[in-house]
């Protein structure tokens, strides 16, 4: 049973409408009922996500350093996302939940299939991916928040506002490198494949994963 700890002010989503906007459909009540049961999991998984967060923006800005505003951008994402890596760890550490090496869901690799291999559309591809994978994050933390003990609920909820910022960012980079049309098209494309991820069975818990099997 869901149980209910710390209410923000605002229902979390309500004060970001472009994230629910973007997304095809909200996570189900079934993935945060096993994200309630499985919080040792989700913290690492969480945890693991924040690293690959930052390195997905270092290798942005190693691939494309001829791009002023990804770099700019980039740059910014990349610490804030090993922030968020070193709060989870300590959230993990004060639990005293013991470190384990876990899969990864199969969420980011389904999505990154749909980028296309060859430039300009190999980078506006990738950044869609990206501000997907972001959405979702922050739709995820909102929808954990009103469950969670107190300390995780406030931690949870004060990740809301980069999470979607880093969306827009994501968003704003795909436009600025890509044509608006195909831009329009790979995000409606990817955003199906996203929707079937989030309600299709999943034989394995992850943050990013699908309707528990």
């Amino acid at each position: 049973m869901l149980r209910f700890a710390y209410q923000p002010v605002v229902n979390a989503m309500q004060m970001y409408p472009e994230v629910n906007a973007f997304l095809l459909c909200p996570t189900p009540a079934r993935w945060v009922e096993a994200a309630l049961q499985n919080l040792d999991v989700l913290l690492i998984d969480h945890a693991n996500n924040e690293k690959k967060a930052a390195g997905a923006a270092f290798q942005f800005m190693f691939q494309y350093n001829d791009k002023f505003d990804l770099q700019a951008k980039m740059s910014r994402l990349a610490r804030e996302e090993l922030r968020h890596f070193e709060q989870v760890i300590s959230i993990i550490k004060k639990r005293g939940i013991p470190m384990a090496n876990i899969s990864s869901a199969r969420y980011a690799g389904a999505l990154r299939k749909r980028v296309r291999n060859h430039n300009p559309y190999r980078l506006t591809d990738a950044l869609i991916v990206g501000a997907i994978v972001e959405a979702r994050s922050c739709e995820r933390f909102a929808a954990l928040v009103p469950h969670l003990d107190d300390d995780l609920a406030k931690f949870y909820a004060s990740l809301l506002k980069s999470e979607a910022r880093h969306f827009q960012d994501y968003l704003k980079l795909a436009y600025l490198y890509g044509e608006e049309a195909d831009v329009d098209g790979k995000i409606e494309e990817i955003r199906l494949a996203e929707r079937e991820l989030i309600e299709s069975p999943d034989p394995d818990f992850r943050f990013h994963s699908g309707v528990p099997a």
